[in-house]
């Protein structure tokens, strides 16, 4: 019997075409290795549904977004479905359910007690999906399976039906812009953390300062220095009193002046912050965005597995959180990491797992990018090269990690 804690949670961002979040399809795997690496479809669900989501909670793992849920015909037709909280999921009915007369008398119960549902995987326009018209929300076409051709005769089809249309399987900014281009509502993958290096690219102003600020909080510069460079910069300034003042910054008071920030903060957790506002510098964007949500997951995530392998290291910790943020620095950015960690003195280890994903933090780091990308079976191996942490370890660390990165900018 598969054990209900030996399982990897695998949660892909879904964007609507202004990058904003949407939603995530949550998928869980086996950490088994053998021939039955995968759940099947009705273990997988049952677990997501009868283990994970009692245990950890919606919110915890969605935030105030909708998940998307694989659901086979079984599951689809057992009373397990209504469990799910119909204002936070997405029924998702995988490519192999047959639509018969039973799936769609199914599929109108549910749209009718107000459940969302959608098309998994669609490859090919078929007229034997039409008696779903009407009753499908979001209508999900695997790029992966399908030609320029075969995606714009799918397109003529569904644009007639009253569901979204979603492009899973985005695996790069060119692919989101044809995409984006023929009429997609929504796109699911990590093509927005993928960076574009730009020739000849140069730090702004406000972006060096914040590299700055760092510097001088890594140096322990006196407190009055550190105030007068924010205030040559109002817009830092909004955005850290912006970002402190969330449920995850754990403080209970409104904070209204950067002294203030800075002596309830304290020095680490504000060095920590300076790194986020880098991920939030304007202050016309949406928030959170997707890459400061990634950001901000990975930094935790690596803290808290980090803690997991060393409880009384809190260097390795700070090190560990740094090497999580500073992952995706090249994408906001758009320069080489090399160029962006130079004036920061990272120490080697912070270098060499940015540069080479070398060392016990480069390991770690390349465990959550497996995670992100669904590649369960090269994490699991990876995890035997990190003992003595394990799954039950990394699935905790995950959770509290996408709780916190889901809280941010959650004014109080």
């Amino acid at each position: 019997m598969t054990n209900a804690n030996q399982f990897f949670l695998g949660r892909q961002s879904i964007l609507d075409r202004d990058q904003n979040l949407a939603g995530f399809e949550l998928l869980f795997r086996s950490s088994q290795k053998n021939s039955a690496q995968f759940l099947n479809d009705d273990t997988a669900t049952s677990l997501v549904i009868n283990h994970a989501f009692n245990e950890l909670g919606f919110k915890t793992v969605l935030g105030k977004y909708r998940g998307f849920i694989n659901v086979s015909k079984v599951i689809l037709l057992s009373d397990m479905i209504e469990l799910l909280p119909m204002d936070q999921v997405v029924i998702e009915l995988l490519e192999s359910v047959q639509i018969d007369a039973e799936v769609v008398e199914r599929c109108k119960h549910l749209k009718s007690i107000g459940y969302m549902l959608a098309l998994d995987d669609l490859s090919y326009y078929s007229p034997h999906f039409e008696p779903l018209r009407g009753v499908i929300d979001v209508v999900k076409v695997d790029l992966e399976h399908v030609d320029h051709t075969g995606l714009t005769e799918i397109m003529g089809h569904f644009n007639k039906w009253p569901a979204k249309l979603l492009a899973e399987k985005v695996d790069d900014r060119e692919t989101a812009k044809h995409c984006f281009d023929l009429g997609f509502d929504l796109f699911q993958g990590y093509y927005f953390s993928k960076p574009i290096i730009i020739t000849g690219k140069r730090l702004s102003h406000s972006e060096l300062e914040l590299m700055r600020l760092i510097g001088m909080v890594a140096n322990e510069a006196e407190t009055g220095d550190i105030e007068t460079v924010f205030k040559r910069s109002p817009g830092l300034t909004f955005n850290l009193l912006r970002l402190t003042n969330t449920v995850a910054s754990g403080v209970h008071k409104k904070i209204s002046s950067v002294n203030h920030a800075i002596l309830e903060l304290g020095r680490r957790q504000l060095h920590r912050w300076l790194q986020m506002l880098l991920f939030a510098n304007d202050k016309d964007a949406a928030f959170p965005n997707p890459l400061l949500q990634l950001a901000a997951t990975r930094g935790k995530f690596m803290e808290l597995l980090a803690r997991q392998i060393d409880r009384n290291n809190h260097e390795l910790e700070d090190q560990a959180y740094m090497v999580g943020i500073m992952s995706l620095m090249d994408t906001l950015l758009s320069m080489p990491l090399a160029e962006i960690i130079s004036p920061l003195n990272a120490p080697p280890s912070i270098r060499d797992a940015l540069l080479f994903h070398s060392g016990k933090l480069g390991k770690l780091l390349q465990l959550i990018e497996l995670l992100e990308k669904n590649d369960m079976e090269a994490a699991s191996q990876l995890l035997d090269e990190l003992a003595p942490l394990d799954i039950s370890q990394v699935n905790t660390a995950q959770i509290e990690a996408l709780a916190w990165a889901n809280s941010l900018g959650q004014e109080k």
